[in-house]
């Protein structure tokens, strides 16, 4: 089984997170993506952020349950690293084929995550672009220190199976909905027509 891991603070889940979901379930040819609802981002304020409920709630509205599933399992796993996380999720499904998902902007600043370099080991990843990212993401500490690691995206297929470092850039139409935006506005984007 081919599983991609999205995860993030859903502060709120919005249709932009549904997009990209979709992409990388079509691209990688996953199985399922996990909506991994954070309990609490280090790199993030803690003010402005919803609560975990709140955020949850948003990530399932969006998820199908089915091949988009939203999920606290880092909460019941009692992580908010992405390392132990992921770690702890490889001994406990030894079987899956694991794929970390990040846009660009999490590329962009993956070298201020705890123990980031073992994480590009443990798992592969997949990049999806974000507008104004993919520059600063490409010219990154982390893309660079990772260069030599990078998969063409025509390799995006068969990514799952890499053992040790690997990432690619997937192809992918850029979206721009920004959940700060939404918070500020107040609104909850879902559907393409709300946007």
């Amino acid at each position: 089984m081919r599983i991609g891991l999205l995860g993030g603070s859903f502060n709120p889940a919005h249709y932009g997170h549904l997009k990209v979901a979709q992409q990388a379930l079509r691209s990688l040819r996953l199985d399922q993506v996990w909506l991994m609802v954070s309990p609490g981002n280090p790199l993030k304020p803690r003010k402005g952020m919803g609560s975990f409920r709140a955020r949850l709630a948003s990530a399932r509205k969006i998820a199908d349950g089915r091949r988009i599933c939203a999920t606290d399992i880092e909460a019941r796993l009692k992580q908010r690293f992405t390392v132990k996380t992921v770690a702890l999720l490889q001994k406990r499904f030894p079987r899956v084929q694991f794929v970390w998902l990040m846009g660009a902007d999490g590329l962009a600043q993956f070298s201020r995550w705890k123990n980031w370099r073992a994480l590009a080991r443990m798992v592969p990843i997949a990049i999806l672009p974000r507008p104004g990212s993919v520059t600063p993401a490409l010219h990154g500490a982390a893309a660079s220190a990772l260069r030599r690691n990078r998969r063409p995206s025509r390799e995006a297929a068969i990514l799952a199976q890499r053992k040790g470092c690997a990432w690619t850039f997937l192809s992918a139409p850029q979206n721009d909905i920004s959940a700060t935006a939404l918070r500020e506005s107040g609104q909850i984007c879902l559907e393409p027509d709300q946007e």
